[in-house]
């Protein structure tokens, strides 16, 4: 008798699982840069989306140059870079759609207090690179394809300088770890600003250059092509890419701040923001 009500037990338990509505997260993959994600950016943007669809972000933070090879892949839905070449390449190439501008901060040159290479008595960057270069004294470069990067690559090609020698170290490192080279050598480093003030208290190192138009920094998120890869969570990734682009995404990056500082500025919706950004600490 034990043993039927063992059985009736068991095939009754079984018919109820068959019944109940299976629960499975969704999860949507975004590759992005080590900026939106050191700055700590993602962890005030993102929950409020997750809980609102139901989902989970998988974010993977890489530099820029990895990000679009994992999208090119397919390994991830969506990315969210500061690259704008290497953005457009990538759409032209037919890897993705639905490129958006999101926000933008600026890239700042950093160095010693004592500034031996007198970069902040230069009236421009490619000034301050000449500097650098005909001294040259240390500079710390991360070599790793990133966003910041192509960025640093573009005004030593604009400054019609071709970097090396000793003075000139590459790291291939994230901007985080970068930063503390630099400190530790008390060496110039180029590095986004919102990096920078997550690490202002751990380093010494100061701003010597800022506030000029080629340290311009924009966002953009781009949707990988779903007729690349026909699994790719296109629906879901132009949720987000709407959400980043909605009043409430842009209000959040617009109020989102370090320090009381402004880390971030939306390019969609029009907010009040300073003009100039702080120099030094």
């Amino acid at each position: 008798m034990k043993t039927i009500n063992n059985i009736l037990s068991l095939l009754v338990s079984t018919l109820l699982l068959m019944h109940m509505p299976i629960q499975a997260e969704t999860s949507l993959r975004m590759a992005t840069t080590t900026s939106t994600d050191n700055s700590g950016l993602l962890a005030i943007l993102n929950p409020p989306f997750e809980k609102q669809n139901g989902i989970r972000l998988d974010v993977i933070v890489v530099g820029t140059g990895k990000a679009l090879k994992l999208a090119e892949n397919g390994d991830v839905d969506l990315v969210f870079v500061h690259a704008p070449a290497a953005e457009k390449a990538f759409v032209q190439a037919g890897h993705g759609v639905d490129r958006q501008a999101v926000m933008h901060n600026d890239f700042v040159l950093l160095g010693p207090a004592t500034d031996p290479a007198k970069v902040k008595t230069a009236k421009t960057v490619t000034q301050a690179l000449k500097l650098l270069s005909t001294q040259r004294t240390e500079f710390i470069s991360r070599g790793d394809d990133s966003g910041t990067h192509k960025k640093e690559n573009s005004l030593w090609k604009a400054a019609a300088i071709k970097p090396n020698g000793k003075w000139y170290i590459s790291t291939g490192l994230g901007m985080g770890a970068a930063l503390q080279i630099a400190d530790e050598k008390q060496a110039y480093i180029l590095s986004d600003r919102g990096t920078y003030l997550s690490f202002q208290d751990k380093i010494d190192l100061q701003i010597v250059i800022a506030n000029h138009p080629p340290l311009h920094n924009p966002y953009h998120v781009i949707a990988v092509n779903p007729e690349r890869y026909p699994f790719i969570k296109y629906d879901l990734a132009n949720k987000y890419i709407d959400y980043l682009t909605s009043k409430q995404g842009q209000s959040i990056i617009a109020d989102f701040k370090m320090k009381g500082q402004q880390v971030f500025f939306p390019d969609v919706i029009p907010i009040t923001i300073p003009t100039i950004l702080p120099t030094s600490k």
